[in-house]
């Protein structure tokens, strides 16, 4: 246990003091690797191997078919038509703001993203409306975060990699838990706005009005459907999904929204390779990390550790859940799922753990992570397109962040919750 609190210690300090993901994972994986067994020669096998799988290739085609929704403003008429069907709520813009990013989060895959796209459209209309700023802030960075536990989701498209676990069955595990999260946002909107001086409400809405709305919308409301139903129902693999998804985008901006042109192509694929490529770094520098931990035998370590100390499946998922919240506060998502993963893989295994439902629990815990000070990724997707106080930012997503914990609670007592979707589509757990 001392070489594991070595090795995940000088990481995580590593990583704090600003190298990159990439190039502290690999760094520390070299060292081990010569430490252990004298040489790194295997280095380039592993990264071949890690690099050499299909499921990859569903990462840069969500990402371009989330980069085209966004520059050809198909969310704003998402926004508008959430804000028509609940305007007359108490909080309507906030329950709107988080029906957005419900919706958006099965498009786009990302966190930071579903903040910054939605909370361009939906904080000037809350302060327009009279909602309180905090509010405001808050609502929006952490309706972000479903982009994560809502599929598709990069992070989880990592976790399968990392793991090998069905892809399919991760979201299909993720839906569920992900409306619930989404729901406990939208009913506290809705009760914190309650009273004289809760914000403006508007009128009821009618159904014609909700109509033509709904039709407003209508492209990035069946999108995600049709892309996600299709790997649910067995039609099509994720990574066609992904590429289906990403015509169906072109298509939609080309020919319904009629607002997108060659250079608007050319920025989307620009941006879709510049971050793919990023992500294919660090998954290489974590297929190196992972043949590194395993030459260390630190996964034997900490399943022998965990064998003697006698814990039971719950007690060990609580542990990690514990540490990983820890480290959320430092690390980014995408760091702590390639660091912790291949070390606690194994213990999972050998206590008969679901990977399915821990990756659920993993990905509503990495959600706090978004929101958690000092280094919330979230929050500084707000701070940055608001110019708000930072401070103000964290207090507006407190009673969230105590949600989400209430949310992670129950998919760790109610683990049915998660693995029943999963099952039911034959995916397994």
């Amino acid at each position: 246990m001392i070489s594991l609190v070595v090795v995940l210690g000088g990481l995580v300090l590593l990583l704090l003091t600003g190298v990159p993901v990439f190039a502290g994972i690999g760094l520390t994986s070299i060292v081990i690797m010569l430490l252990v067994e004298g040489s790194f020669s295997g280095v380039a096998d592993t990264v071949f191997g890690k690099l050499n799988i299909n499921l990859l290739a569903t990462i840069p085609l969500f990402a371009f078919m989330a980069y085209i929704m966004i520059r050809a403003r198909i969310v704003d008429d998402l926004y508008r038509t959430a804000h028509t069907l609940v305007r007359h709520l108490p909080g309507g813009l906030g329950v709107a703001t988080v029906m957005s990013c419900t919706v958006f989060s099965a498009i786009s895959g990302s966190s930071a993203a579903t903040a910054l796209t939605i909370g361009t459209s939906a904080i000037p209309q809350m302060n327009r409306y009279g909602y309180p700023t905090r509010a405001a802030l808050g609502v929006v960075a952490a309706g972000g975060t479903l982009g994560i536990l809502i599929p598709p989701s990069g992070p989880m498209i990592l976790y399968a990699i990392v793991t090998e676990a069905s892809i399919g069955a991760l979201f299909a595990a993720g839906l569920i838990p992900g409306l619930i999260v989404a729901t406990l946002f939208a009913l506290w909107c809705i009760a914190s706005n309650l009273g004289p001086r809760g914000a403006q409400r508007g009128e009821r809405t009618t159904a014609r009005e909700a109509l033509v709305a709904i039709r407003a919308s209508f492209w990035a409301l069946v999108m995600p459907p049709l892309v996600l139903g299709g790997i649910y129902f067995g039609i099509f693999t994720a990574s066609e999904a992904a590429a289906i998804g990403a015509i169906l985008a072109l298509l939609v901006a080309v020919l319904a929204y009629r607002n997108f042109g060659w250079k608007d192509l050319y920025d989307c694929a620009y941006d879709t390779v510049r971050i793919s490529a990023m992500l294919f770094m660090i998954v290489a520098a974590a297929g190196m990390f992972g043949h590194a931990v395993t030459v260390m035998r630190l996964p034997n370590e900490l399943v022998a550790a965990t064998t003697g100390a006698g814990l039971t499946p719950i007690e060990f998922i609580i542990a990690v859940m514990l540490v990983i919240f820890v480290l959320g506060m430092f690390l980014e998502t995408i760091a702590i799922i390639l660091i912790t993963t291949p070390i606690i893989f194994p213990v999972m295994v050998d206590l008969g753990i679901s990977p399915v439902w821990y990756g659920v629990l993993l990905m509503i815990n990495l959600e706090l992570a978004l929101i958690t000070p000092p280094v919330g990724i979230n929050l500084f997707v707000i701070r940055g397109i608001t110019r708000a106080p930072l401070g103000e930012v964290i207090r507006g997503t407190v009673p969230y962040a105590v949600l989400m914990v209430a949310g992670l609670i129950l998919m760790l007592l109610v683990p049915s919750i998660s693995l029943w979707l999963p099952e039911l589509m034959g995916f397994g757990r």
